[in-house]
């Protein structure tokens, strides 16, 4: 399962949340459209799956561990209806229609998400420096949390994360875990999903809300509305897009695909996602690399995918290009894009000791984009 680390900024915060089993995040106002930072957060709620797990991070400390929970169907929801509309209402017009309700700071409070402890949420703190200690080679995404209200990684670095909680958590007189000294729990889910059922607080008519405010027609405005849409789309298993890019049990964006250097500096890729072998999680079979791009492809935009894939093929697939499906996604292809692709895309590797195989990889796709609005969703069109 992934994890996703919150960010808060004090205590009694923590103990609100975890005691409630609901976490929303508290965004600018939009002034009238909604800006990149915006759309990532919408793009990173788009992505939460039932199961997931939930820690919290307050000055240097992390807290854990929950896991994202079922509610009349999805663990995650707009906060209110038309949340995912780029305008501020006043407190008293959504007052009596919010799932969650922090006071007037809740109009910015546009989606929430639900857990519920896993096993418990303890009270113990572990400094980032443990954590980062305890397991080196698995914690990426950790390293580039800065600046950010919350962060999504994969498996291994999830169990890296469980692992050194539970460690640091056991009862000192045994091997078991200290049950006493962790937070109450007393959740509202029940009155969450009572409202649930009377509202369209369907994350989906938020993303649909999104992708139209950013829409000159069927061309949209925003690289990372565009991101969030394909998430989203990819999430719910919508059949034709999954027919063109597949279906992909983890997916997250902005990845970090680089060694560690300064945040600002790293490479990330837009979208990131793998599969399992049927019937054998946590095995990876599979992995995807896209590279999104509002307007029109350029030869550069080849040559940055192909980056990212070598370094998942290094990173993740342990020189295997066979693993990696990779696509660039943009409103428009010149000739010119399509023959760069053809001339570069081609890698050979070698896989097996006795006996070796040498194979060939060609598995780079470019696919056209349209917004379409009668549908409120983006449409795929296989270039070649």
């Amino acid at each position: 399962m992934a994890g996703y680390i919150f960010s808060l900024d004090n205590l009694d915060s923590l103990h609100l949340y975890t005691r409630n089993g609901v976490y929303s995040t508290k965004l600018s106002s939009p002034s009238g459209h909604w800006a990149k930072h915006h759309e990532g957060t919408f793009a990173d709620y788009s992505s939460m799956k039932t199961g997931d797990n939930v820690y919290f991070f307050i000055e240097r400390k992390i807290y854990g561990i929950g896991k994202l929970l079922d509610l009349e169907g999805d663990c995650k929801y707009l906060n209110y209806p038309e949340a995912g509309v780029p305008r501020t209402p006043g407190y008293h017009e959504v007052r009596n229609q919010l799932l969650w309700d922090e006071g007037e700071s809740s109009v910015d409070q546009r989606f929430v998400c639900f857990f519920e402890p896993d096993p418990y949420f303890f009270v113990t703190g572990i400094d980032m420096d443990d954590v980062l200690s305890s397991n080196p080679s698995a914690f990426k995404m950790l390293r580039a949390f800065w600046k950010l209200s919350f962060i999504k990684f994969d498996d291994d670095e999830n169990q890296a994360f469980r692992d050194i909680v539970l460690k640091r958590n056991q009862s000192s007189r045994s091997s078991s875990l200290d049950s006493q000294r962790i937070f109450s729990f007393e959740p509202i889910h029940d009155q969450i999903s009572n409202r649930l059922r009377g509202g369209d607080y369907r994350i989906g008519a938020g993303i649909s809300s999104i992708l139209s405010s950013c829409a000159d027609g069927d061309h949209l405005r925003h690289e990372m509305a565009l991101e969030a849409g394909l998430i989203y789309q990819l999430s719910i298993r919508d059949p034709e897009t999954c027919e063109m890019f597949d279906e992909w049990d983890y997916l997250s964006h902005q990845v970090v695909a680089s060694p560690f250097k300064p945040i600002d500096y790293m490479d990330k890729m837009d979208l990131f996602g793998y599969s399992y072998i049927p019937g054998f999680v946590p095995t990876k079979s599979r992995f995807f690399v896209g590279e999104i791009k509002k307007d029109t492809a350029t030869e550069e935009n080849i040559d940055q995918l192909l980056k990212y894939v070598d370094w998942v093929r290094d990173e993740y697939g342990y020189g295997d290009y066979s693993m990696i499906r990779a696509v660039l996604v943009a409103y428009d292809f010149p000739a010119a894009v399509t023959r760069h692709k053809q001339n570069v895309g081609l890698r050979k590797y070698t896989v097996g000791v006795r006996p070796a195989q040498s194979l060939e990889w060609f598995n780079l796709k470019l696919v056209k984009y349209s917004f379409n609005p009668e549908l409120m969703k983006i449409v795929f069109t296989l270039i070649e």
